[in-house]
């Protein structure tokens, strides 16, 4: 990073980007090994999953009520698919998250960065992403069970034909998508973070979070509800153009339509990892929270434990001296 820390708290959301961008050819080597065995496998789940769900859901229209059996057999499939691809999208965000964090503050504080000590770090790192993921989790169900409860309140206003308490209903489900369930989701990115680069996680890391916060929660929110509705976006067309599109589309568009999406969804993940890590010194340096080089990187240090360096490190750091 070029910037010095006092110019990150003036960073706009251009700018963030544009810093955010150009991280990687500091140690392109290590971001496109990062990118080729975690993030390409994320992007390429999140999208062709609903390959294999989507024609089980379809079969179990077309089953008779009385074929109790293959029913009983197709909602195990499905359980089973959404389980596994569920466990496959947890442990690679997690692994994403840990290597892009850690790769960005480690060439922040001037830290030789290689793909082994990046993939070194990442079970210590592990450990604290979990324990923070595992209190938003608690956070989401709280959101999802009011979420829910008002859906279940509008469907019964529609079957009332109670206008105003529909309408009232509409307006907080819209409210708590679109506005809470987006800083939930700020709240988490940052906090993760946190929990990699501060001696804080689980709950303590949302609580830092939250205070990193203030003052940047419109500049966060902005940014989380471009990256959710492109993700929204590119999930919509490959379901239809991909998933759904065989009658009316080729094999051979089908195919490439979806290896150009899955493209553009890494090249999505990998900026939102980097602008995540990047929004974090924007927020500390806007609060005039002093970034320590020395200590963040006796920290990043304590991740690597007995890890020894590869033989090209020595020359990279005879090159920074």
């Amino acid at each position: 990073m070029d910037l010095a820390p006092e110019e990150l708290q003036f960073l706009s959301i251009r700018g963030i980007l544009r810093e955010s961008t150009s991280i990687p050819k500091f140690s392109p080597k290590t971001f496109y090994l990062v990118t080729l065995t975690l993030i390409f496998p994320l992007s390429f789940a999140i999208l062709a999953h609903s390959l294999f769900t989507d024609p089980i859901l379809a079969q179990l229209d077309f089953y008779p009520s009385s074929d109790s059996g293959q029913i009983h057999l197709g909602f195990i499939a499905l359980l089973f698919l959404l389980f596994c691809y569920l466990i496959f999208l947890f442990a690679f965000s997690l692994l994403s998250t840990a290597a892009v964090v850690f790769t960005v503050a480690s060439l922040y504080t001037s830290k030789p960065v290689s793909f082994s000590s990046t993939m070194f770090s990442i079970p210590r790192v592990l450990k604290r992403l979990f324990i923070t993921f595992l209190w938003v989790s608690l956070l989401m169900l709280a959101y999802n069970t009011v979420f829910f409860i008002f859906v279940v309140v509008f469907l019964i206003a529609i079957d009332l034909q109670n206008v105003p308490l529909a309408m009232f209903s509409i307006l907080v489900i819209f409210v708590l998508f679109l506005v809470v369930h987006v800083y939930i989701t700020a709240l988490w990115h940052l906090a993760s973070v946190v929990s990699v680069l501060e001696p804080v996680y689980g709950f303590g890391a949302m609580k830092k979070s939250y205070e990193l916060l203030k003052g940047r929660t419109r500049m966060a929110f902005s940014m989380v509800f471009d990256y959710l509705a492109l993700c929204g976006v590119i999930g919509g067309v490959f379901r239809s153009v991909v998933v759904h599109g065989g009658e009316d589309y080729g094999l051979f568009t089908r195919i490439a339509t979806g290896g150009f999406l899955v493209g553009v969804l890494v090249i999505l993940n990998l900026v939102g990892l980097l602008v995540q890590s990047v929004f974090y010194y924007v927020c500390k340096s806007y609060h005039h929270q002093a970034i320590d080089k020395i200590a963040l990187n006796d920290h990043l240090g304590g991740y690597l434990g007995e890890y020894v360096p590869l033989k090209n490190s020595s020359g990279i750091q005879m090159e920074n001296f």
